[in-house]
């Protein structure tokens, strides 16, 4: 079923409520909600438009061109919200989202779902889709804690080195707590999926007209490749970005 402008329209009412809140509750928030929502709009009705095009062009080229854009700007992205230096973490994060996405998101397409065409864009673009945009959010919180940490804990990092660890050795504890910060919301809403909430993809596809069964089927694909993903990109963000971060003395360059 297919929901109107006027319904649309309608819909987006419900925005009041956290803006009454957000006002109320003199938040500061207020604005920065109406612009963020204004730039969600704008920004879903084009890609609509431009999605459009790609599905009836359908060409391959096309189809990996826009997985090339879509990891220029999850690593942009990723280089505003870290505030790391973009010599350190540019093409570690991008090498980390573009190879991730292919190796899990072909695996799917080509071994689960059994496509013999795996660059169709119907399939090929959701998929690389909600793998970009979930291999964002934990590569932002990993790449954040772990340079953070060691920059607040230098005398303790130094400690480790001076004492004979290797540099991987030393790490280790600060990866160890970044890797955990980041995963654990993921593991936890996975131990829930199903009994506290219904995922959005399983909901969309039923509302869709698929069956229940083939909804939670996606669903369960869903959740294990964007996890497997992201903790592909993250290791590879994590490998290529401290050799970049550290010095031939392991001495931390981030300024």
């Amino acid at each position: 079923m297919d929901i109107s402008l006027t319904s649309l329209a309608v819909g987006l009412l419900l925005l009041l409520i956290p803006l009454f809140f957000l006002w109320k509750l003199r938040t500061g928030l207020v604005r920065a909600t109406l612009i963020a929502a204004v730039r969600m709009i704008v920004q879903l009705f084009l890609i609509s438009i431009y999605l459009r095009y790609l599905f009836e062009w359908d060409n391959p080229w096309l189809n990996m061109l826009w997985v090339v854009i879509m990891a220029i700007i999850a690593t942009h992205t990723l280089g505003e919200r870290t505030h790391l230096p973009r010599r350190i973490v540019a093409l570690p994060a991008f090498v980390g989202f573009f190879v991730a996405a292919l190796v899990v998101g072909f695996f799917f397409l080509c071994l689960v779902l059994r496509l013999d065409h795996p660059f169709t864009a119907r399939y090929f673009i959701p998929i690389m889709g909600i793998l970009m945009g979930n291999m964002l959010g934990v590569n932002v919180l990993t790449l954040s804690t772990f340079y953070d940490r060691i920059e607040r804990e230098q005398p303790t990092y130094y400690y480790l080195l001076g004492n004979g660890a290797t540099r991987f050795e030393a790490w280790l504890p600060f990866m160890r707590e970044a890797v955990i910060k980041s995963f654990t919301p993921c593991i936890a809403n996975m131990a829930v999926m199903g009994i506290v909430a219904l995922p959005g993809t399983m909901i969309g596809q039923i509302l869709g007209g698929s069956a229940p069964d083939v909804a939670v089927k996606y669903q369960m694909m869903i959740v294990i490749i964007t996890m497997s993903a992201s903790m592909l990109s993250l290791i590879l963000a994590l490998w290529l970005s401290t050799r970049r971060a550290f010095d031939a003395f392991g001495r931390l360059t981030v300024e």
